[in-house]
C-alpha cells in the first residue's frame, strides 16, 4: 500500500493553482510586482514538487528533458525577436513604441512578449538544472 496518500492528493490539489499563481505574477508584472523571472521560478517549482511527489520518471515523462532544453532556448529567441521585430518595423532594438498604432499599447505588447521570453527560459533551465541534479547517481557508495 502507498503510504504517501496524503502527499500525492495535496499535490494534485496544490499544483493547478500553483501554476496558475505563476500566471497571474506573469501577466501582473506589467502593472506590480513580478513578471517573467518570478513566474518562470513559480512554474518550475510546480514541476519540481510533481517530480519529488510521485518520481522523476513521472516527471520525465510529462516533461522531457528535451523539452525543457527547447523552452530555455525558445525562450531566448522570443526575447530577442522581439527585439527585432522592433527594429524591422522602424524602431531601435526593443523600443517597444513601434509594434502597435499606438506607442502606449506597443509597449504593452513589447512587454507581454519580453516577460513570457523571460518565463519560458527560466522554466526550462530551471526545470533542466533540476533534471541534472535529481538525475545524479551517488559517486560515494
Amino acid at each position: 500500500m502507498d503510504d504517501r496518500v496524503i502527499l500525492r492528493v495535496g499535490a494534485k490539489i496544490l499544483i493547478p493553482f500553483i501554476l496558475i499563481f505563476a500566471l497571474y505574477v506573469q501577466f501582473h508584472g506589467d502593472y506590480g510586482p513580478g513578471g517573467g523571472f518570478q513566474a518562470g521560478v513559480i512554474f518550475a517549482a510546480a514541476f519540481v514538487l510533481y517530480a519529488l511527489v510521485f518520481g522523476l520518471g513521472n516527471a520525465i515523462k510529462v516533461l522531457p528533458p528535451k523539452a525543457a532544453y527547447f523552452c530555455g532556448a525558445f525562450g531566448v529567441l522570443l526575447f530577442v525577436g522581439v527585439g527585432y521585430a522592433s527594429m524591422a518595423l522602424g524602431g531601435e532594438f526593443l523600443n517597444y513604441s513601434v509594434l502597435a498604432h499606438d506607442p502606449t499599447h506597443g509597449q504593452h505588447y513589447g512587454i507581454i512578449g519580453v516577460e513570457l521570453g523571460v518565463l519560458i527560459t527560466v522554466f526550462g533551465v530551471m526545470v533542466a538544472l533540476f533534471y541534472a541534479f535529481a538525475g545524479r547517481r551517488r559517486l560515494d557508495r
